[in-house]
């Protein structure tokens, strides 16, 4: 889905994982070595993939425990290796919201490992009727899921994408070939490792789980052009990144996307309820793509509410860019900065907020359909017309009724663990699942028949 306006993404520090020159294209092409490895790590993950297809629920389940339990086991040192990325982050003036996405802990790990073993207990989509009927000849015909192949994924700074990617491609049938950016590469290094040991222990294919992390910038532009051997890719990260894979891939691209995230205020909200959502889809975890970064708020709410949702959200350390409507309302000692264009357009990723007073849910509606990139969006009212409205005019990904915008993700969404959030139209939209990592094949079975 393209975004309009452009959006510039100002507080994300762009990884390496594809990173564009000034010109807009990828770094210079891989060199033909770079390239024969790639292509070659694609090809094992091709025959690795072929040994996963057959597999059954309980095979893949057991080795989903089996993952979980090693990276428990192995805490430690990728906690240890972690600190590296974390240290280094740090030095390179990394934003505090980053830094968190980057972050790994015992617990942190502890929970990551139990999004597998969440996983191993949801249905496998393998195999999966989706629709099936009989002809008037006899001709029994079913469309089926089934693997992709191969899933390539380009991801910055997110270590925890490295194991949802291993679980969700394992579940679906698939192998995966990632390239994770230099921010985490010891995290990486370390989580590959010991998933890809802890495969070998049962039984399956180490291709199944590969990196190209070693090959830097070339990697990943030679992932981008493996098409053949690679059967789709997923960017998840900043607005260049993604843009980058998108323009430039010649494999077919499951489009991610950044989440500059509404929250609109009706006239009819229950405030308690309305500061509420505001304060947890802002502040709850400001570093991720399904936190609100602008606050709209109907103006005859605004004289009531707007002081008090100032307020809290300055306690709890937000920096304020409103409109003159906001400033005017705020209390003293809040300070509000005079928001621009570029606030309206701007994804955050840190404990930052804009702010801005609306006439009515038309002109919200016109605000979202002007700077939304189109992730989450969210409405606060006790009126079932206008929330039935935002619901058929926001096109979205996902919209929220009286819910934090920060619901959207594939745990939340009973889904386990998620590969991204899809913000475009074709194959897959919102949060991707492991109905999403497979594709369809139609069956057709008879007794005989010709075509007359």
């Amino acid at each position: 889905m393209s975004l309009a306006p452009t959006r510039t993404d100002q507080q994300a520090q762009p990884d390496d994982a594809a990173t564009p020159t000034a010109s807009g294209t990828p770094a210079d092409g891989p060199s033909a070595d770079v390239t024969e490895a790639v292509l070659a790590i694609a090809r094992r993950a091709k025959v690795a993939a072929r040994a996963l297809a057959t597999a059954t629920r309980g095979t893949k389940d057991a080795a989903l425990h089996a993952l979980a339990d090693a990276l428990v086991t192995h805490a430690d040192e990728i906690v240890t290796a972690n600190a590296d990325d974390v240290a280094r982050g740090r030095e390179n003036g990394m934003t505090a919201g980053l830094l968190d996405r980057l972050t790994l802990t015992p617990d942190r790990v502890g929970a990551i490992a139990d999004a597998l073993r969440e996983l191993a207990s949801l249905p496998d989509p393998v195999g999966e009727v989706v629709r099936g009927s009989t002809l008037p000849n006899g001709l029994r015909v079913r469309q089926l899921r089934v693997p992709m192949g191969v899933v390539g994924m380009i991801y910055e700074a997110r270590p925890n994408v490295t194991v949802d990617a291993v679980g969700l491609t394992l579940k679906s049938g698939n192998a995966v070939i990632l390239r994770g950016g230099s921010a985490a590469a010891s995290s990486n290094q370390a989580i590959v490792r010991v998933l890809g040991e802890a495969l070998v222990a049962q039984g399956l294919p180490a291709d199944l789980v590969q990196s190209v992390d070693e090959f830097g910038r070339a990697g990943g532009v030679a992932l981008m052009r493996a098409r053949g051997l690679v059967d789709v890719l997923v960017p998840r990260g900043g607005a260049a990144l993604i843009q980058t894979v998108v323009r430039e891939s010649v494999v077919p691209v499951i489009e991610t996307g950044v989440g500059n995230c509404h929250v609109f205020v009706d006239a009819s909200a229950d405030p308690a309820m309305a500061l509420e959502i505001v304060l947890n889809s802002k502040l709850h975890r400001v570093g991720v793509c399904n936190a609100a970064e602008t606050l709209l708020v109907h103006r005859d709410i605004a004289p009531t509410f707007l002081p008090v949702a100032l307020a809290a959200l300055n306690e709890g350390g937000a920096v304020l860019h409103g409109d003159a409507t906001s400033s005017d309302l705020a209390p003293q000692g809040v300070d509000v900065l005079p928001a621009t264009d570029a606030d309206w357009e701007t994804e955050y990723l840190a404990a930052e907020l804009a702010v801005r007073v609306v006439d009515s849910l038309d002109e919200a509606l016109e605000h979202i359909r002007t700077w939304s990139s189109g992730h989450t969006d969210a409405i606060v009212t006790q009126h079932l017309p206008s929330s039935e409205r935002f619901v058929a005019e926001v096109d979205s990904a996902v919209v929220n009724v009286n819910a934090s915008t920060r619901f959207t993700d594939g745990g939340q969404f009973g889904l386990g663990a998620e590969i991204g959030i899809s913000t475009q139209k074709l194959h897959a939209r919102g949060p991707m699942g492991l109905g999403e990592l497979t594709t369809t094949k139609w069956v057709v079975t008879g007794e005989g028949q010709v075509r007359a």
